[in-house]
């Protein structure tokens, strides 16, 4: 089941860039990059748990589309399990404070 989860997140992750793309024009190329080189889930943990909004978040919430943040994706049900309960928070407070409750 996992395995399963963590594939179709590596999947949406790819998807949200390609959104963030064709949506709003913005090109996340360091995303993109993170994706290659350490997948969906560990590139998800790097972000959100930096400490700090990533340049795309930024970006995002300055075109209004935080729907398509890492942050956001994380919290779908579907995906609960492959985070830990502070990655999850760090996530769910970050898009409160942009005004997302989720």
């Amino acid at each position: 089941m996992a395995e399963g989860t963590e594939k179709e997140f590596d999947r949406r992750m790819v998807g949200i860039y390609e959104r963030a793309k064709t949506e709003t024009g913005y090109h996340a190329t360091y995303f993109l990059r993170m994706l290659s080189e350490h997948g969906g889930l560990e590139t998800a943990r790097r972000l959100v748990g930096s400490g700090q909004p990533s340049e795309g978040f930024t970006s995002l919430y300055l075109k209004h589309r935080l729907d398509l943040t890492v942050e956001h994706l994380m919290l779908e049900e579907e995906f609960s399990d492959l985070f830990s309960v502070e990655l999850t928070e760090i996530a769910r407070d970050r898009l409160r404070d942009y005004g997302i409750e989720k």
